[in-house]
């Protein structure tokens, strides 16, 4: 019996990713019991240190370490501020159409760090989000995270309609999103113009004529 359930163990750790399943419901959970944060648009912050499975060859912060902790940090932020819960009364959901990080200085085994999330601006189809990890230490923003959430059925006036119970305003757009925005859009068209898929538009669109 114990080596029958050593071996599901060994089997569901091997297939699935079980740790990040583990610790997204103690996210979820966490956040559920933390008093709710009622602006929208306000920072939050949640609080990390560098551990050893974060670690790659030279001794720092693996990467790819960097996006799981804004994953986790994206889901206790919407659930603190209620776009969780909206989302699940429009039966909606979210997905990551695009993101860009950029990596200042190298966050060191055991090093302390505050992890800040914030909603920046939003379009009829997306919200963008900031992410930044602050060393504990000095402030250094060792890196910076830009995000872009694809609403799926339905759009982010209508999600912060239902949360708000009143019109919220986007803020004006920093200049930096624009440039990554414009990056996405030319990224787009480019893809589209190798796969041929431009192309193919445009003869139906002759042939509409």
């Amino acid at each position: 019996m114990l080596l029958c359930a050593l071996g599901g163990l060994l089997l569901l750790f091997s297939c699935l990713d079980v740790w990040y399943f583990l610790r997204g419901v103690v996210v979820v959970v966490q956040a559920w019991f933390q008093p709710p944060v009622f602006d929208v648009l306000a920072e939050q912050c949640v609080a990390g240190r560098v551990l050893p499975h974060d670690l790659d060859y030279m001794g720092h912060m693996n990467n790819a370490r960097y996006l799981r902790e804004c994953d986790f940090a994206r889901f206790h932020h919407y659930m603190r501020n209620g776009i969780f819960q909206t989302l699940r009364t429009l039966r909606a959901t979210m997905v990551v159409g695009a993101s860009t990080i950029r990596y200042r200085r190298s966050l060191a085994f055991g090093e302390a760090f505050d992890l800040r999330t914030r909603i920046v601006a939003w379009d009829d189809k997306s919200f963008f989000v900031e992410q930044r990890f602050v060393s504990q230490g000095d402030g250094f923003i060792s890196a910076v995270m830009l995000c872009r959430q694809n609403v799926l059925r339905s759009n982010p006036e209508s999600i912060l309609q239902l949360l708000c119970k009143r019109k919220v305003e986007c803020p004006d757009y920093p200049e930096d999103l624009q440039h990554w925005i414009s990056f996405i859009s030319a990224s787009s068209q480019a893809l589209r113009a190798q796969s041929g898929l431009e192309d193919k538009t445009g003869a139906q669109e002759d042939k509409d004529k």
